[in-house]
């Protein structure tokens, strides 16, 4: 079934955010979309998003984080683009040629975390939280 929408999210090194709302969009409408994701500059996965998409039941442990830019040279084509980061970086988003919709959510920085182990734990869980509920608002107006 090629109808799927293809849909890209964005952030800054493809290490938390988007790798959260690739996985919530997969899991939740998989029959309905196609999701992948991207920074602006690949990084390192967050050890602190796998384990909290661990605990919601998503294991993307084995992901690796991938460049838009990437994306972009090889022509890739996306119904919807969406960049979960800060506007700055949102900014920086290159132009996909035949893309309908580019869309900005703005949530904060899991790696941006300070305390124990169990408060960046606890922080980044409140992020996939509001991601999961902004994937679930996407999957329901589209």
């Amino acid at each position: 079934m090629e109808d799927k929408k293809r849909v890209l999210f964005v952030c800054i090194h493809n290490s938390g955010r988007s790798q959260i709302a690739e996985a919530f969009l997969n899991k939740l409408a998989g029959d309905r979309f196609i999701a992948e994701s991207a920074g602006i500059e690949a990084g390192v996965l967050n050890p602190f998003v796998v384990e909290s998409m661990k605990e919601s039941g998503i294991d993307i442990s084995g992901n690796k984080t991938k460049s838009v830019f990437d994306f972009y040279k090889q022509g890739r084509m996306f119904s919807y683009v969406i960049t979960v980061c800060e506007k700055e970086a949102a900014d920086r988003c290159p132009i996909f040629l035949g893309v309908t919709k580019r869309i900005q959510w703005f949530f904060n920085d899991p790696a941006k975390a300070m305390g124990t182990r169990e408060e960046k734990l606890k922080y980044t869980s409140v992020i996939r939280d509001e991601i999961k509920a902004a994937v679930e608002k996407f999957i329901l107006e589209v």
